[in-house]
């Protein structure tokens, strides 16, 4: 009767095991098709998005001369100045240019008490002269009064650049 104890006992893992082994194997198909399902699932909301152009459509744009600019630097070694010439890159509204004309006192000292507090070494490297870029147009931006004719300064470009 010993014999038939263990046999009854092998016979009873086995069917365990191959129980665990099935539940694994339907616990993965599940996984992985519940996968395939998400992926059909986000394929489809992604095909009904109508393709837009990654750049919004924008106006035309045009340049608007500032002034040419001279002003000591702050001194580093010796005492030097700079000269830059600067124009403006708006898009085509009358509103924004007389905008600017209107403003272009204020425009002016801000520009030039920026400039005034930069060293050479600050804008000499074209990171410098990058970031004073950035920095001016943003000036340009404060001083226009309206927010929604501001979004319309896009930069500002250098058109000389001589530092002494």
């Amino acid at each position: 009767m010993s014999e038939t104890a263990e046999e009854i006992e092998k016979t009873e893992k086995k069917p365990k095991g191959k129980r665990q082994l099935l539940f694994i194997i339907v616990a993965i198909l599940l996984v992985l098709a519940s996968g395939g399902g998400m992926w059909y699932y986000m394929q489809a909301q992604i095909s009904e998005i109508p393709e837009e152009p990654l750049e919004p459509h924008m106006m035309p744009s045009v340049f608007q001369e500032l002034d040419i600019f001279t002003v000591n630097l702050m001194p580093e070694e010796n005492n030097q100045y700079l000269q830059v010439g600067l124009t403006a890159k708006i898009t085509e509204t009358p509103e924004v240019e007389e905008e600017i004309t209107k403003q272009m006192p204020a425009i002016r000292n801000r520009i030039l008490i920026l400039l005034s507090s930069k060293t050479a070494a600050d804008i000499s490297s074209i990171i410098g002269k990058q970031q004073l870029s950035t920095e001016i147009t943003n000036e340009i931006r404060q001083s226009i009064d309206s927010e929604e004719l501001r979004a319309h300064v896009l930069e500002v470009l250098f058109t000389s650049f001589v530092i002494q």
